[in-house]
């Protein structure tokens, strides 16, 4: 969840500023030390709930205004620092590239299959479409009884209501986006 700590970064130090504090006042106010605060700005820090309510509290903001989505120009996500979201050691590994917010009405995720593995994806909901492209290897995906072959720089769609699998049938690591639709 490395973007509930980034945007947490953001908002903290953007909230900070707008009501002219110095993260010595920030601490005195919220009881969560001045290195902590300086840390969770930085991004390097994990903060707690506990430590998060003394802060929304400390800072009067509402928990919501701290854990959104903040407003940029631009977001740059750097894959060479993220951390699987969802892994099978030896198996597949998931990475969340730009996560569902409620101002946007899709996801992005990458996904690696290791040689001869599957990875066994849950029904997404009524209403959401799937958007797949292939950027290494070639995927196979198991839906509703049928097969389809996908291959290196091509991709698929479907209504992902149903429960389906990823499989990499090849020799060496398959690598795909997805791009879900609500």
């Amino acid at each position: 969840m490395e973007y509930l700590s980034k945007n947490i970064a953001i908002n903290l130090k953007g909230i900070r500023k707008s009501k002219n504090m110095s993260l010595d006042m920030v601490a005195e106010q919220t009881g969560v030390s001045k290195s902590m605060l300086a840390q969770i700005e930085r991004g390097e820090a994990n903060p707690t709930i506990g430590t998060l309510g003394r802060i929304v509290s400390g800072m009067r903001v509402e928990f919501d205004t701290l854990i959104t989505a903040p407003k940029v120009s631009g977001y740059q996500m750097q894959r060479s620092k993220m951390i699987p979201t969802k892994e099978l050691s030896g198996q597949y590994q998931v990475y969340t590239c730009f996560p569902y917010e409620t101002d946007r009405r899709f996801e992005i995720y990458e996904i690696e299959v290791e040689p001869g593995k599957k990875y066994l994806s849950g029904a997404h909901g009524e209403h959401t479409e799937e958007y797949i492209s292939v950027t290494r290897g070639e995927l196979t995906i198991e839906l509703s009884g049928e097969r389809y072959t996908i291959q290196e720089k091509d991709g698929f769609c479907f209504h992902s209501d149903k429960e389906h699998e990823y499989c990499n049938y090849g020799e060496e690591r398959l690598e795909f986006l997805v791009y879900f639709i609500f």
